[in-house]
């Protein structure tokens, strides 16, 4: 059967970070005789060479060549597509990993829309990547209707067809920037290029120790040179305009004006920060024309029109006013209605921790000279936002707290100018987010984070703090078949999403026995739950000798709050005896779990009696009592039923 997919993985001294990246390969959903994978150990000196060998020894999917030194990762990559022999090439990095169903998705896309190129949705973990990019799918995406331009890593999947009939090779030697020259001809010589960005695809992973290569400290002279070989290209596919002076302003943006700002340049020693300085100030001058910085937001305007005129002072004052900037969203309902949550926030722009005003009356005007002080910059800066204020936006992303995974949510907002006094404003975004739990993907916690572009900002928060007193405590809904806990965290009081929530964290210990009512062999249980509609649950009751299984039905509260909890009893087994009873939200699941409920039932001289749970000890010889009658066949069934609720 023909290969789909060739991984081709550039390999030096990754010690114990390459073993999630192998284990991603291994699980890929792809068939295994549909893709290969292809380490080049660029003369590692640690066990990792013979770590790969005992691989490919044993996975017939996995090869592996050993080559002397090359300095980088262009000359492995090159080796890699010369020995690969698949339809499409995937680059992954020897401390990255996948999705388990990266390849297919991505193999899919790219085949359904005749890409020469696939990006695939990207998750960063400890270092930042692209978001923009991936608000949706692009099945068709160019350089000009989307922003591919902010993704220039090499971590893509590409047509070996395209390869070879335009000859596009990775720069090779010890450089940086190899993966930008490459990328960046990929985009604009291909046919199409496609974005996958319902699924995360690719895991960029920041090591414990820092050691990635992204992560060292460049030799900014070496740095620019190569970078200037990124804009060559960009020259040789484009003619001047504003086609060019948009791909050109990524490289202003994000390489030059966005290493000049805040404690990012702050934090750097300053003859370093000189040396870096002088070097993005020769590159601006000597590339870019005016049409360059003009799009830029306000902030980058000034920083680099500052670099441009070579004031470096200046850069370095402004870096310090900018420091203390940062965006705050506060929380205002968080409730279910109708099957989602809705999350309402407001969000805003401080400085030194106090709302930033701006002037009432700003009118919009072009930055012609560069100003000639900082405080002239920053009054500029803050009439620009103003006057722009109607471009601002707020988001709000859920982000997966152990993979990095972020889903964009629907929201709505409005902008408000708070009057203050003195002619000046607060400008306020207030909006309501709508999440549908259904739309993400397996359990584990979700952090809310809100997103706020405004003049020349575009920063992120955590949705929070919510003072005590006041924060809404919605209950854990029920959505489908997964339990989800909207939450504060301690002590911090920010906002997330436990998926999957279980045991205490269900908040079923505070329902009273008094409240919980028989009637024949039928009992009812309101529970602080939300159900949309009608919902089987499994229920189980344990005594000293016996346990039994019983269905039941969660229904919403006829006034609206919580749910309703209404089950048969086995009330013909119900000895003389008292039964614990026990809940499984999810009785579909592989290994249904059971959360103790905060009472038990009494059967006695002919009917059925609601007590309190017997004390810890009681509960705790119970339990073994029926480990012992069941049985081993099924003990491990009755050891999740956790005394006092877990």
């Amino acid at each position: 059967m023909p290969v789909k997919v060739s991984v081709i993985i550039p390999v030096y001294n990754p010690g114990i970070y390459i073993e999630d990246c192998i284990t991603s390969l291994q699980r890929q959903s792809l068939p295994p005789e549909e893709y290969e994978v292809i380490f080049v150990d660029d003369g590692s000196t640690d066990a990792t060479p013979a770590r790969l060998d005992a691989l490919a020894a044993e996975d017939p999917r996995m090869k592996v060549i050993h080559q002397e030194n090359s300095g980088w990762s262009g000359k492995p990559r090159n080796v890699g597509i010369a020995a690969s022999r698949g339809e499409f090439v995937m680059f992954v990095d020897n401390d990255d990993y996948l999705g388990d169903e990266a390849l297919e998705r991505m193999y899919d896309y790219g085949v359904a829309n005749g890409a020469d190129v696939v990006v695939g949705k990207m998750a960063g973990k400890g270092r930042g990547v692209p978001v923009e990019l991936f608000r949706r799918n692009h099945p068709r995406a160019t350089v000009e209707n989307a922003p591919l331009i902010d993704s220039l890593t090499p971590h893509k999947m590409i047509r070996r067809a395209f390869l070879d009939r335009t000859g596009l090779r990775f720069p090779e030697g010890r450089r940086r920037l190899e993966d930008h020259v490459f990328i960046a001809e990929a985009y604009l010589r291909a046919e199409n290029v496609s974005v996958v960005s319902d699924y995360v695809c690719y895991y960029h992973i920041r090591r414990d120790d820092s050691s990635n290569a992204g992560f060292e400290r460049f030799d900014p002279a070496g740095y620019y040179k190569n970078l200037r070989e990124a804009l060559d290209v960009v020259e040789r596919y484009t003619e001047p305009g504003p086609v060019r002076d948009r791909l050109f302003r990524r490289w202003l943006r994000v390489e030059m004006v966005e290493r000049l700002r805040a404690r990012r340049f702050l934090n750097l020693p300053d003859d370093y920060r000189k040396e870096l300085f002088g070097e993005i100030h020769e590159v601006v001058v000597e590339r870019f024309g005016p049409g360059v910085a003009e799009g830029l937001q306000p902030t980058q305007q000034v920083v680099a029109a500052l670099t441009a005129a070579d004031r470096y002072d200046d850069v370095v004052s402004f870096a310090e006013w900018e420091a203390g900037i940062a965006p705050k969203a506060a929380p205002a309902h968080v409730e279910w209605r109708d099957g989602s949550l809705s999350i309402g926030f407001t969000a805003e722009y401080t400085s030194g921790g106090e709302p930033m005003t701006f002037p009432a009356d700003a009118e919009a005007a072009p930055l012609n000279d560069t100003p000639k002080d900082v405080t002239e910059a920053v009054e500029w800066v803050a009439a620009e936002t103003a006057a722009r204020f109607g471009q601002a936006t707020a988001d709000l992303l859920l982000r997966e707290r152990s993979s990095a995974a972020q889903y964009f949510q629907p929201v709505e907002f409005t902008r408000e100018t708070v009057p203050v006094g003195d002619g000046e404003v607060r400008l306020v975004l207030r909006a309501t987010a709508t999440v549908d739990p259904a739309g993400l993907p397996g359990d584990g916690v979700w952090d809310a984070v809100v997103r706020v572009k405004l003049g020349g900002w575009t920063k992120e928060c955590r949705l929070g703090p919510a003072p005590r007193a006041t924060r809404p405590t919605p209950d854990v809904g029920l959505v489908g078949d997964r339990p989800v806990l909207p939450y504060w965290t301690e002590p911090h009081g920010n906002l997330s999403l436990q998926f999957g929530a279980r045991g205490k964290r269900l908040g079923l210990g505070g329902v009273q026995p008094m409240d919980v009512t028989v009637s024949g062999d039928r009992f009812r249980a309101p529970l602080p739950l939300h159900v949309e509609g009608d919902s089987e649950v499994r229920l189980r009751f344990v005594s000293s000798s016996r346990i039994l299984d019983a269905s039941g039905t969660l229904s919403p509260a006829p006034d609206g709050r919580g749910a309703v909890l209404e089950a048969a009893m086995p009330a013909k087994d119900l000895s003389r005896d008292t039964w614990r009873v026990a809940l499984c939200l999810t009785p579909g699941a592989d290994r249904p779990r059971f959360t103790g409920l905060p009472f038990a039932l009494r059967a006695a001289d002919g009917q059925v009696l609601v007590v309190p749970v017997p004390g810890p000890g009681v509960a705790l010889r119970l339990a073994r009592r029926a480990r012992r009658v069941v049985g081993t066949a099924r003990r491990k069934v009755v050891s999740r039923i956790r005394i006092g609720g877990q």
